[in-house]
């Protein structure tokens, strides 16, 4: 077959390979190349068929129209120009590129030296020029029709206020499930499976915030030891799924996945990469952005271009100021929620995307790109607050509508259970929503994204089963991965027959988990840590797609799923746990303060007593009476007591209104009524109380 472009009177502004029914219309932006040629491939991606130069160039964007080309061509890019690398030019058309707006990848990456611009083992290094075809170890691109039935799904857009997310990997959550069907293990396909969906939906999960599923590559010694890059924090291509997650060649399994769970009312947030891709640093291969312009894509070292800016750890950042390549983000975010319906994006390292030239800037380029952007700024925007560069921790400091992890409610939960002395002033602060963080700029308390454990991390069980990480098994003796994890194991290190300490152990996750779910913000539950699963100790499992990492459904604890589901559950009848506003204290109307706090013995907890290093026990009064006086809706008045001491008594005062209290839930499973409103309270314990109601004939 002869292929050739056709006169181009079917110009689209569109980036990428669009298929317009009749043929499909190529366009790529370089800023430095001189010439780009478009390469297409056999069906089974092994020979190149066709180079075609790219015949329009206006401004930045070269492009191309081919009649009668159809879906499923397998495709890639080459790039000519200057090669000077001291310039931070490097140009070489011997690579083949990905076509960074490819929305299907094909086969893998297959590592060779050959991949890279410079000649491996030169001396003189990434200065040298490699002449080799990179096509037979590159994967490619492939041209894809976006029609599908989504037969009438839509986004479910639920308030923050309601938001219970669970984060979880595919594989990991897929790949032991023995009621999942074995071929659908570890794709799209299995995650959105009946047992899958039904354990979700019983637990009370309202969004699934999925590891990065847009496609990425296997570094390349990771691929040298027999490991994976399991997490996926190495993007190549920002809209193409990862084809690994595919059970068939169709994209459509992943949009199948979301009107799924759409179906079943959960949100779904992808994790997303955008502060750095897989080419690494100078040293890295070329197979795409690096190749098609790399002083527009990358961050150049400002004492020498040769080099890369590095704020994220892993050899390079994208650079997010650019004008192109910010559209390539924002394109590539309103693809995700457009096309692929996605209700939400959790972005990795996001203080690299704030910044210019180099510092961290809350009203930068893009936060304020996202904020005015009419289809972006109405989903859920999460943002992990920070990098390593120099001032990138930046928790608190995000705009709104954007929501963060919040790694401080994190620690300081795990320290006050651990019984960690003089923790109680910073867990109530935590508890009540991290005011200090987040009250300022009109935000909101749901801006706290409250977690107890993350992917990145000791699952929860391991948090009471470990004092130390075992990382052995990532072939780095060790190093990796943090030491300061919070944890202590309660008398024995990892898994114990001695059942009084794996009582201990039960009782303090649940104690985390009631926690977690009662306070103010918007929780996050790491999947799996409400079936007590383990990784061994392992912190740091990104490279172990095995075992370690894949939940062991045949070895759960049905009593933390059953008391999970309750918690959740409690969350979800009382409003009080759940508030859009941050809680002052003050009266809201006569005598009725919306939090108050409160000692063992009913009186209120003055400042001096904050200060009592060894204060393990107090007690806290919600109510949602702002949202009663503004909103005219049902009130709602709890009282939580958290005891990490030992076994005690409270008493519970008379607020307005309340004269009796009784205990509805309790961690200890202690369910005694109190007298004049004195309850017991048992060591390591969590209970929440509700108004007495008198019986109704």
């Amino acid at each position: 077959m002869t292929f050739s472009f056709s006169p181009l009177a079917f110009m689209k502004p569109e980036l990428g390979a669009e298929f317009t029914g009749e043929g499909t219309h190529f366009a790529v932006f370089s800023a430095h190349a001189e010439k780009i040629e478009l390469c297409l491939f056999s069906e089974d991606g092994q020979n190149e068929i066709a180079r075609l130069a790219l015949p329009h160039r206006e401004g930045d964007i070269w492009s191309g129209y081919i009649e009668g080309l159809r879906p499923g061509t397998i495709y890639g890019y080459r790039a000519h120009g200057a090669y000077r690398p001291e310039e931070g030019l490097r140009f070489n058309p011997n690579k083949l590129l990905l076509d960074p707006y490819a929305k299907q990848l094909h086969g893998d990456l297959i590592w060779d030296d050959a991949l890279y611009g410079y000649t491996v083992g030169d001396d003189n290094g990434d200065l040298s020029f490699d002449e080799r075809d990179s096509a037979p170890f590159m994967m490619k691109s492939v041209v894809q029709d976006p029609a599908f039935d989504w037969d009438g799904d839509e986004a479910i857009r639920r308030p923050w206020t309601d938001t219970i997310i669970y984060e979880a990997h595919v594989r990991g959550m897929t790949m032991l499930h023995p009621d999942v069907p074995e071929h659908l293990r570890g794709t799209f396909m299995g995650m959105c499976a009946d047992p899958i969906l039904d354990h979700l939906t019983k637990l009370g999960i309202t969004a699934i915030e999925l590891l990065p599923i847009q496609s990425f590559v296997d570094d390349r010694y990771l691929v040298e030891k027999g490991l994976r890059n399991y997490w996926g924090y190495q993007p190549i291509g920002f809209f193409a799924p990862q084809p690994r997650f595919m059970s068939s060649k169709h994209i459509t399994e992943f949009k199948t996945m979301v009107r799924r769970f759409h179906a079943a009312g959960i949100e779904v947030i992808m994790d997303v990469v955008y502060n750095h891709t897989a080419e690494g640093s100078e040293l890295g291969p070329t197979l795409s952005y690096r190749g098609l312009d790399n002083l527009s894509y990358y961050r150049a070292s400002p004492e020498n271009p040769r080099h890369t800016f590095d704020t994220t750890g892993t050899g390079n950042t994208l650079n997010a100021s650019h004008p192109m390549v910010l559209r390539m983000v924002l394109d590539s975010l309103r693809y995700w929620v457009g096309t692929m319906h996605i209700d939400g994006f959790r972005f990795d390292l996001a203080s690299t995307l704030g910044r210019e030239n180099p510092d961290f800037d809350r009203e930068g380029t893009f936060f304020n790109a996202i904020r005015q952007d009419p289809i972006l700024s109405g989903v859920k925007l999460i943002a992990e607050p920070w990098d390593i560069g120099s001032g990138g921790y930046q928790v608190g400091g995000f705009p709104p509508p954007f929501r963060e992890w919040n790694d401080k409610y994190r620690d300081t939960t795990r320290c006050f259970w651990k019984q960690d002395g003089g923790q109680a002033a910073d867990m109530a602060a935590r508890f009540a929503g991290s005011s200090v963080q987040f009250n300022h700029s009109g935000r909101t308390a749901s801006s706290s994204v409250n977690l107890l454990s993350a992917h990145d991390g000791f699952t929860l069980q391991d948090v009471v089963s470990y004092n130390e990480k075992h990382n052995e098994a990532n072939g780095e003796d060790n190093r990796d991965g943090h030491s300061n994890n919070h944890a202590y194991n309660l008398g024995a290190e990892g898994p114990t027959d001695d059942e009084a300490i794996n009582a201990r152990r039960f009782l303090r996750v649940k104690n985390m988990i009631a926690t977690l779910v009662f306070s103010q913000g918007v929780p996050m539950l790491l999947g799996g840590d409400e079936l007590g699963n383990s990784q061994n100790g392992n912190n740091n499992a990104y490279c172990q797609d095995n075992e370690i990492s894949w939940i062991n459904w045949e070895q759960v604890n049905s009593g933390l799923i059953d008391f999970t589901r309750q918690v959740m559950a409690l969350r979800k009848a009382h409003p009080a746990l759940r508030q859009e506003q941050f809680l002052t204290g003050e009266d809201i109307v006569e005598n009725i303060p919306d939090i108050a706090w409160f000692r063992q013995d009913g009186q209120p907890l003055e400042d001096g007593d904050w200060h009592d290093g060894e204060r393990r026990l107090f007690g806290c009064y919600l109510s949602n009476i702002r949202d009663v006086a503004q909103f005219d809706v049902e009130e709602d008045k709890v009282f939580c007591v958290l005891n990490a001491g030992g076994d005690d008594t409270i008493t519970l005062p008379q607020i307005s209104g309340v004269t009796r209290w009784e205990r509805i839930f309790d961690t200890s499973n202690r369910n005694d009524d109190g007298q004049d409103n004195q309850f017991s309270i048992s060591e390591t314990s969590m209970a929440l109380f509700v108004p007495h109601q008198e019986p109704t004939e």
